[in-house]
């Protein structure tokens, strides 16, 4: 009895092993139609619509220039402190927070002009 079991318990996974590989490679490559009717997508109406490429262009210049100056200025500050400072003394926190935010807003101005 037990025999029988086995070899059928056997013959049935080795049948339904391929079975299950060719069921799934077809519903792979079964293309996915959704209806119009999806609940998944969301219809908020007409579009909206974008902003002037150009109009977010020159914004975009003014904001670098604008941080372009503050960069500038921040570096000066930082000269100027570091020429009062002894050669032998370590930085001060102050200077290593001001060299942080002249990083900052370096990798800022970067991000804007990649775009």
């Amino acid at each position: 009895m037990k025999e029988s079991r086995r070899k059928f318990l056997t013959a049935a996974c080795v049948a339904s092993v391929p079975a299950g590989f060719l069921a799934g490679s077809l519903l792979a490559q079964a293309p996915v139609v959704r209806s119009q009717h999806d609940p998944d997508v969301k219809d908020d109406g007409p579009t909206p619509l974008k902003p002037d490429p150009k109009l977010v262009l020159e914004e975009n210049q003014k904001n670098i220039k604008k941080d372009v100056e503050k960069l500038y200025e921040l570096a000066g500050e930082l000269k100027a402190e570091v020429e009062k400072t002894d050669n032998v003394q370590v930085l001060s926190l102050a200077m290593l927070k001001k060299t942080e935010d002249i990083e900052k807003l370096a990798k800022e101005i970067r991000a804007r002009a990649k775009g």
